[in-house]
C-alpha cells in the first residue's frame, strides 16, 4: 500500500512545484514584461493574476509608479562667472514600458541619462543669467526651460518627467566669504550714511530749538519791558493824581518813608546840617511844613 502511495506523493508534490512555479502576480503599481528562454517575447504583463511555462519563461518586474531622482549638487557658472552649487531634483515615471527596457531597462541607467541633460540644460540656463535672476526672478523660466528639454530626453527612453524642481540655489563656499564682505562692506556704508543724516537732521532740530528759545526769550523780555513801561507809567500816573489831591500829606508821606529807610538800623551814622530840607518836617511839633530861612 505505501510502494503504491508513494509515487501518487511524488506526482503530486511534482504538480504542485510546476503549478507553483507557473503562476504569478503583478501588483496594481507594477508592469512585468515577458522573456522565452531569455529573449523578449514581446508580450507586456498586466496587474491579477498570470501564467507562465515554467522553466522557458522568465518575468521581469518594473515599478510604474512616481519615482524621484534627488541627486548631489552640482556647480554651475553665471554670466558673471560667478560659481553656484544648484540642488535639484526630478520627478519621472515609466510611460513606455518596452521603449523604458530597449533603451535603459534599468532606473539607474534612466536617471544618468535624465541627469545628464538636466545638468547641459541648467548649465545653458545658467550661463546666461545673473545669481538675482537665477535666485529669484527667473527661476520658473528656468525650470520650465529645463523641462522642456528633459522632455525630449524622456521621449526617447519611454519615460515621463513629471516635474523638475530647483530646491536650492547656493553660492559656492570659495566665494561666499568674498560676498558676504560685500554685503557687510555695504551694510556699514549704509549704516553710516543714515547714522550721518541723523547727526545733520539733530544738528538742524537743535539749531532750530535754539533759533525759536531766543526768539522766545527775546518775545518775554520785551513784553516784559513793555509791561513794565506801563506799570511804571500808571504808578506815576497815581502817584501823581495823590499828589494833586494832597500835596502836603504827599510830601509828608515820602518824608516818613525816606526816614523810615534811613533810621532802619541804630548804627546809622549820618552829617548833615540839621537846618536842611531832609528835617525840616522835625522843626515843628504839628509836623507842617516851616521856612527855616
Amino acid at each position: 500500500m505505501e510502494k503504491r502511495l508513494l509515487p501518487i506523493i511524488i506526482v503530486g508534490a511534482l504538480l504542485f512545484l510546476i503549478g507553483k512555479s507557473s503562476i504569478f502576480t503583478v501588483n496594481e503599481w507594477e508592469r512585468g514584461l515577458k522573456f522565452q528562454f531569455g529573449e523578449f517575447s514581446g508580450e507586456e504583463i498586466q496587474p491579477g493574476l498570470n501564467f507562465k511555462i515554467p522553466v522557458a519563461n522568465t518575468i521581469k518586474k518594473y515599478d510604474i509608479r512616481i519615482q524621484t531622482m534627488d541627486k548631489s549638487p552640482e556647480r554651475f557658472l553665471t554670466i558673471n562667472k560667478e560659481e553656484l552649487l544648484i540642488d535639484s531634483f526630478v520627478k519621472w515615471k515609466i510611460k513606455d514600458l518596452q521603449q523604458y527596457f530597449k533603451s535603459v531597462n534599468t532606473k539607474a541607467r534612466a536617471e544618468n541619462r535624465l541627469q545628464q541633460k538636466v545638468n547641459n540644460s541648467l548649465k545653458e540656463q545658467i550661463a546666461k543669467r545673473t545669481i538675482r535672476q537665477v535666485a529669484a526672478s527667473d527661476r520658473t523660466e528656468i525650470m520650465q526651460s529645463v523641462q522642456k528639454a528633459v522632455d525630449e530626453e524622456a521621449g526617447l527612453i519611454g519615460i515621463e518627467v513629471v516635474d523638475v524642481r530647483l530646491k536650492r540655489v547656493d553660492l559656492a563656499d570659495e566665494i561666499q566669504g568674498n560676498v558676504f564682505d560685500r554685503m557687510r562692506s555695504e551694510r556699514q556704508r549704509i549704516a553710516k550714511e543714515k547714522r550721518a543724516e541723523g547727526d545733520e537732521k539733530a544738528i538742524q532740530i537743535k539749531a532750530g530749538a535754539d533759533r525759536q528759545k531766543q526768539v522766545i526769550i527775546a518775545d518775554a523780555i520785551r513784553e516784559a519791558q513793555i509791561l513794565r513801561g506801563d506799570g511804571d507809567a500808571l504808578s506815576t500816573k497815581i502817584y501823581a493824581d495823590a499828589f494833586g489831591k494832597d500835596e502836603d500829606f504827599y510830601e509828608l508821606f515820602r518824608s516818613l518813608n525816606a526816614y523810615k529807610k534811613t533810621f532802619q538800623s541804630g548804627n546809622d551814622l549820618m552829617v548833615i546840617d540839621p537846618k536842611s530840607d531832609f528835617f525840616k518836617y522835625f522843626q515843628s511839633q504839628t509836623g507842617q511844613n516851616l521856612n527855616l530861612q
